[in-house]
C-alpha cells in the first residue's frame, strides 16, 4: 500500500508546472496562453560580467560596486546620485545585438541602456556618467517594466503589451499587440530575479522578459532612432534604492 501511495505522489508531482524543468533538467514551461515567447538562447553568447570586480566598466565608484557575485547599484540619503548616472561597460559599441541578463530591484528605478552615448561632462559636473540612448525599463511595478524608453531623447516610446511604428516623421502608431499587459504583468517577480532579454537588428527592437515579450519597435525615424552604441546600466535620480545585475551576456550579430 505504501508503495503504490508513494508512486501516485510522484506522478501527481511530474505533473505540476515546472517539476520537470527543476528536477529533470527538460527546459522550462511554455510562455502563458497568448503571449509571445522569447527565443532560446542562441550559442556563442559571451559574459562581459567576470563577477569579481568591474573590469571593463566604468561609473561613480561610490554607488557601484560588486557584491556576493553581482553588480550592484545604491543609493541612500548620505550618499545619493547627482541626477540619473550610469556605469557604462567598455568593451565595445552595440549594433545588431542580443544582451541577456537578470535584475532585481528594491526602490527606485533603473535601466538597461543600449545602442547609446555617453554625454561629454562639463568642467565642474559631479556627474559624469551620463548616457542617452535606448532604455530597457527596470522597476518593481508589474506592467510597466519592460517598456522602451529613449533617454534624453524622445522620451517614452513604447509600452508593456503594445507593437509599434515610428514613422519617418517621428510620429508614433501602436500597430498591434504583442500580449495582453495585465497577462505579462503576472509574470514578474517583484523583489527577486527577473530576466531580461533584449534583441536589436536593424531597425526592429525587441524586448522579453521572464520568457514574454514586452515590447515590439520598428523604428523608421532616421533622425531620432538609435541605430548603434554603448550598453550601461542605469540609477535613476531620486529616494534611496539598489538594483542588481548579474548573468550579463553578449551576442553581436552582423549588421545588414
Amino acid at each position: 500500500m505504501k508503495r503504490i501511495l508513494c508512486i501516485g505522489i510522484i506522478i501527481a508531482a511530474a505533473a505540476l508546472p515546472g517539476w520537470r524543468a527543476a528536477y529533470a533538467g527538460e527546459e522550462k514551461p511554455a510562455a502563458p496562453t497568448g503571449l509571445i515567447p522569447a527565443p532560446p538562447e542562441p550559442e556563442g553568447m559571451i559574459r562581459i560580467f567576470n563577477g569579481k570586480n568591474l573590469e571593463g566598466w566604468e561609473g561613480d565608484p561610490r554607488l557601484w560596486s560588486v557584491k556576493d557575485g553581482v553588480i550592484r547599484g545604491e543609493t541612500t540619503k548620505e550618499n545619493p546620485t547627482y541626477g540619473n548616472t550610469f556605469l557604462i561597460w567598455k568593451g565595445g559599441v552595440l549594433k545588431d545585438f542580443e544582451l541577456r541578463l537578470s535584475f532585481r530591484i528594491d526602490h527606485g528605478n533603473s535601466g538597461i541602456q543600449y545602442r547609446s552615448r555617453h554625454l561629454p561632462a562639463k568642467e565642474g559636473d559631479k556627474n559624469r556618467w551620463v548616457v542617452a540612448g535606448y532604455q530597457a525599463e527596470v522597476e518593481n511595478t508589474p506592467g510597466k517594466v519592460g517598456f522602451l524608453y529613449h533617454e534624453k531623447g524622445r522620451g517614452w516610446l513604447v509600452n508593456v503589451g503594445d507593437k509599434v511604428v515610428i514613422h519617418p516623421d517621428g510620429k508614433k502608431e501602436v500597430v498591434g499587440k504583442v500580449g495582453d499587459k495585465a497577462e505579462i504583468a503576472r509574470t514578474y517577480r517583484k523583489s527577486d530575479w527577473n530576466d531580461y532579454v533584449i534583441i536589436a537588428r536593424g531597425n526592429h527592437v525587441m524586448h522579453f522578459l521572464n520568457g514574454v515579450q514586452t515590447i515590439d519597435l520598428i523604428d523608421n525615424d532616421e533622425k531620432g532612432r538609435c541605430m548603434e552604441g554603448i550598453l550601461a546600466l542605469q540609477i535613476h535620480a531620486g529616494p534611496p534604492m539598489w538594483v542588481e545585475f548579474r548573468d550579463i551576456r553578449i551576442k553581436h550579430y552582423d549588421s545588414k
